[in-house]
């Protein structure tokens, strides 16, 4: 009895390690392939959720900073590894994964953010008062004393 428990685990070993190398060898291959696609002007889907073009990428050096640009003129620097996938807008304006897969199309509407006029996108930040370190931690006193 023994024995076909030790042969049922020793079989299950080598399925595991079998699986495990076979999935290594993937995820590698779409690495490269994720690298080598990686350029600038490619849109890009970060870990995040955030979406953005690639300024500069450095497939060969990982640990560099990739910066992308997630709004006209904001450019932000984050880890090379933080792209999650490469992303293609469709003539229709979706947004299509590059995903293996994955054949999600996510509908992103195009918001015109210089439609509304200045004065009422900024009549709410005017009346935000922004407190001092010293203003937040009496007001925090004041809440535990009550």
């Amino acid at each position: 009895m023994e024995i076909i428990l030790f042969g049922l685990l020793g079989v299950m070993l080598v399925f595991m390690f079998v699986n495990t190398r076979k999935r290594q060898k993937q995820m590698k291959e779409q690495q490269e392939e994720k690298a080598t696609k990686t350029v600038p002007g490619v849109k890009v889907l970060l870990q995040g959720g955030l979406y953005g073009t690639v300024v500069s990428y450095d497939p060969v050096d990982l640990d560099k900073p990739a910066q992308i640009e997630i709004a006209p003129g904001v450019v932000i620097e984050v880890h090379s590894q933080a792209i999650l996938r490469l992303v293609e807008e469709t003539p229709e304006g979706d947004v299509v994964v590059d995903a293996p897969d994955s054949d999600v199309i996510v509908d992103a509407p195009a918001t015109d953010v210089d439609a509304a006029p200045a004065r009422e996108r900024t009549d709410d930040i005017e009346s935000i008062k922004v407190e001092t370190p010293e203003e937040t931690k009496a007001r925090l006193e004041r809440n535990d004393e009550n």
